[in-house]
């Protein structure tokens, strides 16, 4: 685990993720999760939040952002952010909440 100091910007914690193998960049678009990389796309019951970090402006408290690591049911991993609080892009915002609330479901069967 790295210590805190380390991880306390957006820069800084995406290097960490590339270097644990989530190196795919995604955008929300038609509501599906799609790589800006490659023609891949995902619906939310392709997609699980693997973890989340949320960053707020030093000066700005419009300034807040929160980055999501995904992985898909294909094995490819990646990141998508998006800011939080009333600058948030809903689109963004209502997937992710659907594939929280489908895991959330999933663990309660098993």
């Amino acid at each position: 685990m790295q210590d805190k100091e380390e991880l306390t910007t957006l820069v800084k914690v995406e290097a960490r993720l590339n270097g644990e193998g989530f190196t795919e960049d995604f955008r929300i678009a038609d509501g599906r999760l799609r790589s800006l990389n490659s023609d891949k796309s995902y619906g939310v019951e392709e997609v699980r939040i693997v973890n989340f970090f949320r960053f707020e402006g030093e000066t700005d408290p419009d300034d807040m952002s929160i980055l999501y690591a995904v992985e898909c049911n294909d094995g490819t991993k990646g990141t998508i952010s998006n800011s939080y609080g009333p600058m948030a892009d809903a689109e963004v915002d209502e997937f992710l909440v659907e594939v929280e609330n489908l895991g959330k479901k999933l663990n309660k069967t098993t």
